[in-house]
Parts: C-alpha cells; sequence; structure tokens
C-alpha cells in the first residue's frame, strides 16, 4: 500500500483491518480516479489540458447534456419562429419542473446502479393524498402538502425496505408498485368526500407555484444571491484546499464559470421579467363616465417554482458531495462490497436512496398538480416516469451507477422539455405526440449509448 493511500484508511473510522485490504486491492484504480478529477497544480491551461484528458479518457460528465441542449434549443429556434418567444419560454419552465423534480430523486437510485419504477404514481399518490385532503377535508395547505410529503417518505422506505431487506430486486418491487399505485391513486381520486376523478386544486398557495411569479425585485435578488453564493463556495473551496497545500482550482477557470454563471442567470431572469402574456391588447372601458384603455394583466417574474427548485439543488448536491452520506452514497455504487467492507452500512444506504426518491417523487407530483391545477390518473401515468429517467440518464448520470450529479437531473429536463416543447411547436396535427416520443426514445438511447462507451473507454484508460 502506498503512502497515499494509507492516511485515507486511518483517517476514517469505518475503515477496520479487513476494509483495509480491501482498498489496498483496489487501490490504483481508486488513485486514478482521483489524479483524473482532482484539481492540477498550475495555471488555467493545464487546467484545460487536464479536462481534455478526462473527455477523452471517457469522463464527459455533463459535456452531452450540454451540448444536445445547445444544439436543440438552435435547431428549434431556426426551424421555429414561435419556439423562442417570451412567452413559450416562460411556459417551459412551469412545464419542466414536475419532470425535473422527479428525475433529482432518481439520481439517487441510479448512483446505486437501482431503478425506481414506481416514481410516477409515487409522485401521482401523493399529489392525490394533498388534494384529497384540500378538496374533501378543507384542510390546509400545509397540512395537505406535509401529508403528501410524508406518503412520499414512507412508500420509498417501504420499496427501499423491500429491496434491501427481502433482497427482491429493484425492478421487480418497483414494477410491482407501479402497478398497484395506479390502482391507489384512482381509490383516493373516486372515492370520499369531496370531487372525484378529475380532482382540481383550488388552494391558492400550491396553485402560486406553477402559476405566479416572484416580484421583479424578488427575481433579481435571487439572482445576486445565487451568483454571490457560488462564487462564496468556489473561492472558499479553492481557498482551503490551499492552505492543507493542495493544488486548488486556477482563478482564471473560476472566474470563467462564475462569469458564466452570471450571465446565464441575469440572462433568464430578464427574459422572465418581460411580459409574456398572450393578450396585451387594451380595451376601451367606460370608468367613472369616461372611456380609457385597459390594459389585460401582465405576466412576468421568475416563476415561484424556481427558488423551490434552487433549494432543494443546493441542499441535495451540498449532501452529495460535502458529506459522509454522499462519500458513502458512491462508494456503495462504484464497488458494494468494498463498500460493505468498509464498514459503510450498504443496506441503510440502500433504503435512503429509495426514501429521497419517493419523496423528490411527491415534490413532482404536487409541481404538476400546480401547473395543471387539478390532480388526475392521466398527469401521472407512465410518461412521466419515462421522461425523469431520461431526464437523469441524458444529462450525464450513469445507469451503471457510481456516476452522477445534482445538475445532471436540470440539464436532461432542460433537454426533455426543449424536445417535447420543440416537436410541438414544429409537429402540428395527429402525429406530433409520436414524433415527441420517438425524438425523446432516441435521445435517452443515444445517452444511454455514450454512458456505456464513456464506461468502456474509461476502463481501458484505466480510470473506472
Amino acid at each position: 500500500m502506498t503512502n497515499l493511500e494509507k492516511p485515507a484508511v486511518e483517517s476514517d473510522p469505518d475503515i477496520d483491518a479487513a476494509a483495509a485490504d480491501e482498498v489496498g486491492s483496489i487501490g490504483d484504480t481508486d488513485l486514478a480516479t482521483l489524479a483524473s478529477t482532482a484539481p492540477v497544480a498550475g495555471g488555467t491551461s493545464d487546467y484545460v489540458r487536464n479536462y481534455i484528458q478526462r473527455v477523452r479518457g471517457g469522463d464527459m460528465g455533463s459535456l452531452p447534456g450540454i451540448t444536445g441542449l445547445i444544439v436543440l434549443v438552435i435547431f428549434f429556434s431556426v426551424a421555429q419562429p414561435s419556439f423562442h418567444t417570451v412567452f413559450n419560454f416562460g411556459n417551459m419552465f412551469t412545464e419542466g419542473t414536475g419532470t425535473i423534480f422527479i428525475a433529482m430523486g432518481l439520481v439517487f437510485v441510479l448512483l446505486l446502479g437501482e431503478i425506481d419504477l414506481a416514481a410516477g404514481y409515487t409522485a401521482g399518490v401523493c399529489a392525490a393524498v394533498m388534494v384529497r385532503l384540500m378538496n374533501g377535508k378543507n384542510a390546509p395547505w400545509g397540512l395537505s402538502i406535509g401529508a403528501a410529503l410524508l406518503t412520499g417518505i414512507v412508500i420509498g422506505f417501504l420499496i427501499g425496505w423491500l429491496r434491501a431487506k427481502v433482497r427482491i430486486p429493484s425492478f421487480i418491487v418497483t414494477l410491482a408498485f407501479f402497478l398497484a399505485f395506479q390502482g391507489v391513486m384512482l381509490y383516493i381520486l373516486n372515492n370520499g368526500p369531496g370531487q372525484h376523478g378529475d380532482v382540481k386544486i383550488n388552494d391558492k398557495v400550491v396553485l402560486a407555484f406553477a402559476n405566479s411569479s416572484m416580484p421583479i425585485w424578488a427575481g433579481w435578488t435571487l439572482g445576486a444571491v445565487v451568483i454571490g453564493g457560488f462564487a462564496a463556495v468556489k473561492v472558499s473551496a479553492a481557498m482551503s484546499r490551499r492552505r492543507q497545500g493542495l493544488a486548488g482550482e486556477p482563478a482564471g477557470v473560476m472566474g470563467a464559470k462564475i462569469l458564466v454563471l452570471a450571465a446565464v442567470s441575469l440572462t433568464l431572469i430578464y427574459l422572465l421579467g418581460l411580459n409574456r402574456a398572450l393578450n396585451t391588447t387594451p380595451t376601451l372601458q367606460n370608468v367613472g363616465g369616461k372611456f380609457v384603455k385597459v390594459y389585460p394583466p401582465a405576466v412576468k417574474g421568475v416563476p415561484w417554482v424556481v427558488p423551490v427548485l434552487l433549494v432543494l439543488f443546493v441542499l441535495w448536491t451540498f449532501l452529495l458531495g460535502r458529506t459522509r452520506y454522499g462519500r458513502h452514497l458512491y462508494a456503495v455504487g462504484g464497488n458494494e462490497e468494498a463498500a460493505r467492507r468498509a464498514g459503510i452500512p450498504v443496506d441503510r444506504i440502500r433504503i435512503s436512496v429509495f426514501v429521497l426518491s419517493s419523496f423528490m417523487a411527491a415534490v413532482g407530483g404536487i409541481m404538476i398538480g400546480s401547473n395543471v391545477s387539478s390532480v388526475s390518473e392521466q398527469n401521472y401515468g407512465g410518461n412521466t416516469l419515462l421522461l425523469a429517467v431520461g431526464a437523469a440518464v441524458i444529462g450525464g448520470t450513469s445507469l451503471f451507477g457510481g456516476k452522477g450529479r445534482m445538475i445532471d437531473a436540470i440539464i436532461g429536463g432542460a433537454v426533455v422539455e426543449v424536445i417535447y416543447n420543440g416537436t410541438a411547436t414544429l409537429v402540428h396535427g395527429p402525429n406530433g405526440s409520436s414524433v415527441q416520443f420517438i425524438v425523446t426514445g432516441l435521445a435517452l438511447l443515444l445517452a444511454a449509448a455514450v454512458d456505456a462507451l464513456s464506461r468502456r473507454r474509461a476502463g481501458s484508460a484505466g480510470l473506472a
């Protein structure tokens, strides 16, 4: 065992002597991986060369997803001018968030090489619980949303327990719940006090998530907080590494990332601050005996669902990247047997990812209901799950486990929404839906192929 490996083993109280032998047996691969991803000493040019080497070695991360997103936006903008209107831009923000929330939960499951086929209908069951309490019991929004989230946690624990303790493969147990939850959702929606079937959401707070916007000043404040927070994290991380005598991210690269985030964030806030109402034509109305022009209400500002998305994104990114739990999760996903011998509680990790997945499915279910102002079985069918899985994989999360970040769900969700929205504006008539499914399926197939080829290339290069 090399000197570089020993501190990593001895500094972690969870690793015993048997674990040290196991870590030693896989040490060469771990060191190669760390060497490929850690900041290199030198300036910006050295950093760029190292990044290019990582990409050539198969570690492409979110690069394919970002490239695909840019290409798709350019293509649809040129092919159909209505695609890049402010109205359509605002619609994509609210319509795609439900899928992104569910995809964020699926990232945890995919990191272990597992799958959660029940996530779509878990979202539906949780939303049904919320709307039944609101519509039939007149429960306040806080209690109703809390019950929906708790339902998601209970469902996730049950799925995770069956997978970890009973050893039922996740494909089978979640497929069983996928089938059963269709019936559970229909039963909740078709029984009990209040409206049945397609149950309308009347609560103003829940409807506001996807149908109301922040004040303009609040949007700019949110942008400043995001940019300032990102810059503070980057600078703090670089200074911390340098205090420990380690290579930090070059100032040029760090500054470029901050500038890119600032440019993207401020552009999005500016566009969302424009009036995106379809009808802006004033009408003459008699007010106090005088005819005056009355303009329709303006629709502008950052939707309230965006800060919710940002808060959860920051929370889960911190959990994965800055905590022992996150390190254990990646370890189990990378090599379960090595993680078990290292003293990591594999079963608890496996149960926890299904709890997080179902919790985020509940959040996604609430947001989908808010967007369409109702809860019905049609809004949470098989497409909901498939789009969420597609979003996570297209964004860069590996189907084989051990590789993925929370940003993958957002990038992949944006790609899926652009495909769906773009094909809808480009292809009209009865063939619109068929083209949507075909293009989305091809995008998912391409992402899975890139993932498989990248892992093979990384294995050949000694990086996986």
